[in-house]
């Protein structure tokens, strides 16, 4: 497997025919798969009359490589039916900024995109947010083993919020953010929610963890009081006596206030401003960063490449959600 950089981009996508060949080696790396249908049959590859473009119905010269489905017999592309279909910025900006996600820990601002790719605001902030869309996921398997718990809030946000206000209650304009990290792996399951409360934690634990075969990890707090009786065990770590670690059962909080502070610090350095209607795609980012830092730089496009498919994220989705 050869490293994915910004430099080997350069040197082996030169034109976007190249990108596209680039493209259908990291997502078809034996033969083409039809998005329509499914089938994996030898299917014909439309050549353009000159060899590597063809025109358009609207006259524009395009370098797109189109197949046609033996069985279905539907034309389509590697674009077809992923994140990157329909979109009028070129597939080899595409793939810059997707390296750059997954290889930047601290991820890479819209404004970021807009200077390098020389993109409109607008599209880079899409861009970003399609790439997100496919990093999240999406049909996770239950967590089985040590499963440490805790949440933090993120903000505040833009608005006012004096000095008073601010004494007498410091996370009133803050998102509530929870997360489950298993302690061997550590993947990460993180969400925001409305309020830090026993509902609402419950849901996200039974959404993601096998409580009966499972121990799990907490801080003092009462609402982790109940939640805890589910699970086959239940430590915790008293804060203000036993500083991090819990010395006689090990239990500890440290690989989610890590997590955490890595979140933080890359909301306040590089984006500077997160909404509570977006935020929730941006801890998906990390999240999905942080579950694959084990890996190499190059796995990690592989495996976002691989959750390309049916994420299709419309403009007005994103602006309404």
């Amino acid at each position: 497997m050869d490293r994915i950089t910004i430099n080997y981009l350069v040197e082996r996508i030169p034109t976007e025919a190249a990108a596209y060949e680039f493209m259908e080696r990291l997502r078809w790396p034996e033969k083409p798969v039809c998005p329509h249908c499914g089938s994996i049959n030898d299917h014909y590859f439309l050549r353009p009359a000159n060899g590597t473009s063809r025109k358009t119905r609207t006259g524009n010269v395009s370098e797109r490589r189109v197949w046609k489905c033996k069985d279905c017999r539907r034309q389509f592309s590697v674009l077809t039916g992923t994140i990157f279909h329909g979109s009028k910025v070129s597939l080899r900006t595409w793939l810059f900024v997707v390296v750059e996600m997954c290889a930047n820990r601290n991820g890479i601002a819209a404004r970021e995109i807009e200077r390098k790719y020389g993109v409109h605001p607008k599209t880079a902030w899409f861009m970003a947010h399609r790439i997100r869309e496919a990093m999240a996921n999406r049909n996770p398997s239950l967590l089985v083993g040590t499963i440490v718990a805790d949440e933090t809030w993120v903000g505040p946000e833009k608005g006012r919020m004096n000095r008073k206000t601010r004494a007498r209650n410091p996370k009133a304009l803050k998102t509530p953010v929870v997360a489950l990290i298993d302690a061997e792996s550590g993947e990460v399951r993180a969400k925001v929610v409305a309020d830090v409360t026993r509902a609402n934690l419950r849901q996200a634990i039974a959404e993601n963890v096998e409580e009966e075969r499972s121990t799990l990890w907490t801080d003092e707090s009462p609402v982790y009081i109940a939640l805890g009786r589910t699970f086959a065990l239940h430590n915790t770590v008293v804060h203000r006596q036993e500083m991090y670690v819990n010395r006689f059962t090990g239990a500890s909080t440290n690989k989610a206030e890590n997590f955490f502070s890595q979140l933080k610090r890359s909301i306040d350095g590089t984006h500077h401003h997160v909404s509570r209607e977006h935020l929730d795609r941006y801890v998906g980012e990390f999240a999905f960063r942080h579950s694959t830092h084990k890996m190499p730089d190059t796995a990690r496009v592989h495996q976002l490449m691989s959750q390309t498919a049916g994420r299709r994220l419309s403009y007005k989705r994103v602006t309404q959600s």
